[in-house]
């Protein structure tokens, strides 16, 4: 469903004052006899790159599809962009958006035309200049009249990303950006997502498994074990607290259950 005039005018312009881009208060979810999430809180700064690192089962993909308005939590709170989530989640849904590498677009649809239904979802103003823009920006042109199942998976993350950039948002999640990627064709993909957050003072919550790319991107990393939190610190000092040289290493010692006393 597009975003109207009707559903902005229901809320305020602007948000509360000194507000975060995310709040997460006790949050948790379960499912039957499981705890996905388990009493999780934090505040991420509006300008930030904050990485959620955690082993397959942590409770990533549950937070932050909470924080999306995608799942109802068992419990907590959830505020993002200043607006308490999922009750006032049409007012910051055109504000933010989500990328990952496995949620695949129309197959049969060309870029040009799947773009063009995600902007028109966005309500996006001027959606063929903003396509244009963004083909330009991320060396689309040769594809965009492409079917996107006929793309490379380097094409199909470009694409995804000018998706995830259709409504110029102000909060980007991201799911593994970079997944499948040659290094060269990885690291142009950082880069642009450095360069926009520093125009557009975006805000990203990243979720991955390449620990390099969070050292190169995060200003804070969150590290999720069995649905809590188990260290949430910048990355340089994350390595102090377990004396390692890489966050690679760091990943290693949570998942096999060594703590920061006995990391070595």
């Amino acid at each position: 469903m597009a975003i109207t005039e009707e559903t902005r005018a229901q809320f305020p312009a602007t948000d509360p004052p000194g507000s975060a881009a995310i709040a997460v208060e006790h949050l948790s979810k379960s499912y039957k006899t499981t705890r996905a999430v388990d009493d999780v809180s934090f505040r991420i700064a509006r300008g930030s790159i904050t990485g959620l690192l955690g082993g397959n089962g942590a409770g990533k993909t549950t937070t932050i599809a909470m924080i999306m308005g995608l799942v109802l939590p068992t419990s907590g709170r959830i505020d993002v962009l200043g607006h308490p989530i999922p009750g006032e989640s049409d007012a910051v849904r055109e504000r933010m958006n989500f990328e990952s590498p496995y949620v695949d677009m129309p197959m049969r649809l060309t870029v040009r035309q799947n773009l063009t239904i995600f902007g028109r979802l966005y309500a996006v103003p001027h959606l063929k200049e903003r396509i244009a823009q963004l083909a330009s920006d991320l060396d689309l042109g040769d594809f965009l009249d492409r079917a996107n199942g006929k793309l490379s998976a380097g094409q199909k993350t470009r694409v995804a990303l000018a998706k995830a950039l259709i409504n110029d948002p102000e909060l980007l999640l991201l799911d593994e950006p970079t997944a499948s990627l040659d290094p060269d064709t990885a690291d142009w993909v950082r880069q642009h997502l450095l360069r926009y957050c520093k125009a557009r003072g975006a805000t990203i919550l990243l979720a991955s498994h390449n620990m390099l790319e969070v050292e190169r991107l995060c200003d804070r990393v969150i590290i999720m074990k069995r649905g809590r939190i188990e260290d949430d610190d910048t990355p340089g000092q994350i390595l102090k607290h377990y004396n390692r040289d890489t966050l690679e290493e760091v990943f290693l010692d949570v998942a096999r259950g060594r703590n920061r006393e006995n990391a070595r």
